[in-house]
């Protein structure tokens, strides 16, 4: 029984660590850059476009280059929000020893 206590108490620590990662998760911010700085994208933690900055030099640009360049800005700051956030889960779940845990992005 006292091995089902530890176990118990381990999952609770766990649990009350995954919901304050979850906050630090939803805090952060993340920009994605294409173009040389042409086009900014901005991502909240949980993966909504919070801002975009288009330059005015690119504006001359055709269509589907500014398109293009939108498209890269976002899949960049999707990366960078993926790389942040498992790196949070991992700080939080790695030190419970969680064999193949990964964050669902």
């Amino acid at each position: 029984m006292n091995d089902l206590s530890k176990i118990l108490d381990k999952a609770k620590e766990l649990e009350a660590k995954m919901k304050e990662s979850q906050e630090k998760i939803k805090n952060i911010k993340v920009e994605g850059i294409s173009g040389t700085n042409s086009v900014k994208v901005v991502l909240d933690g949980e993966g909504e476009m919070q801002k975009i900055e288009i330059s005015n030099d690119i504006l001359k640009e055709d269509k589907s280059i500014i398109e293009d360049l939108i498209v890269a800005a976002h899949n960049n700051a999707k990366a960078q929000l993926k790389s942040k956030t498992a790196e949070e889960i991992s700080k939080t779940a790695g030190g419970f020893g969680i064999p193949g845990f990964k964050w669902p992005l």
